[in-house]
């Protein structure tokens, strides 16, 4: 039997998670192989990077996705397990889920509006017999290894966030100060950054030093909110008022969640110049600085050196 692309993988993986425990992803690999009866070849096939098996990796994908759509939760690193989502999803009992199954959840749609179209390309999961639109097929190469790219960002920007929520508050404290120290704050001119978070901090959790002297200090308020969350006006208030007891004119306000409109007009007219970072732009922001993930894999595209044949 050939090895199940990660759309048909979906429904088996929810079925196998269906007593709402947890399970481990491996576990899961190892049960999607033996129900579709792969061979040992079939098992062992690897990826054209060599780096993972195919059927680990559909598997991972089609993880992904339900994730996504709130069918399936991460409790923790490896572990996934049935939400009430979920299990309402079972209790249809569907003949399939794919990706046309999903787009009826919010989350879901928001996602994949979010990586800007579906590309392909190693490691980005493909349908045995590929539904591609109109669009998909008037791309290029080039455009559609972009949008691949693309894909797999959004990917890694919500499980950024996810795995960020799950962790106490001071980690994430400190992960903020070291995303802003990754972006050249504190460090160009020998200036210091620390996490100062405690009780008693007046709502400050990060403090950056622009020079030794601490002429030009910059206070941090970090957030770990849920995505329906939302970070209102008085939170911001709540900042300002902070700032303006330690005599200070500039703050960041970072959140996993987002900002009301509110929340934003609010920051604007303040006499403080206090910068709001959502959780898309944090997870943006930590993926191109290198905070919390790294390089899996390098594709090089190469063209023709036009002067190397250049007739003498």
């Amino acid at each position: 039997m050939a090895i199940p692309d990660y759309e048909t993988l979906m429904l088996p993986v929810l079925r196998a998670c269906g007593d709402g425990r947890e399970h481990r992803t491996p576990d899961l690999v190892g049960q999607m192989a033996d129900l579709f009866e792969l061979s040992e070849e079939e098992r062992a096939a690897l990826l054209p990077s060599g780096r993972q098996a195919v059927i680990a990796n559909r598997t991972h994908w089609a993880i992904t996705y339900m994730a996504q759509a709130g069918l399936l939760e991460r409790t923790r690193r490896g572990f996934v397990r049935l939400t009430d989502r979920g299990r309402a999803v079972l209790a249809r009992a569907p003949e399939r889920i794919d990706n046309d199954f999903l787009m009826e959840f919010p989350e879901f749609v928001a996602f994949r509006r979010g990586s800007r179209g579906a590309g392909r390309g190693e490691g980005i999961p493909t349908s045995t017999e590929p539904r591609a639109t109109l669009a998909e097929l008037a791309q290029t190469p080039e455009e559609r290894l972009r949008s691949a790219a693309a894909e797999l960002e959004a990917a890694l920007r919500a499980e950024l966030l996810d795995r960020i929520r799950k962790l106490p508050p001071d980690f994430f404290e400190r992960a903020v100060v070291q995303l802003l120290v990754a972006m050249g704050y504190g460090s160009d001119r020998g200036g210091t950054a620390a996490a100062i978070g405690r009780s008693g901090d007046g709502g400050l959790d990060g403090m950056i030093d622009q020079d030794p002297l601490g002429l030009d200090r910059v206070y941090v308020q970090a957030k770990r909110y849920a995505a329906d969350n939302a970070v209102g006006s008085p939170a911001i208030l709540q900042f300002s008022g902070a700032l303006a007891q330690r005599g200070a004119t500039r703050g960041v306000f970072i959140t996993t969640s987002r900002f009301t409109d509110d929340a934003r007009a609010t920051a604007a007219r303040l006499p403080q110049r206090i910068v709001l970072v959502d959780g898309e732009e944090l997870a943006r922001l930590m993926i191109r600085h290198d905070v919390g993930v790294r390089i899996a894999e390098t594709v090089h595209v190469k063209r023709i050196d036009e002067d190397f044949f250049l007739e003498e």
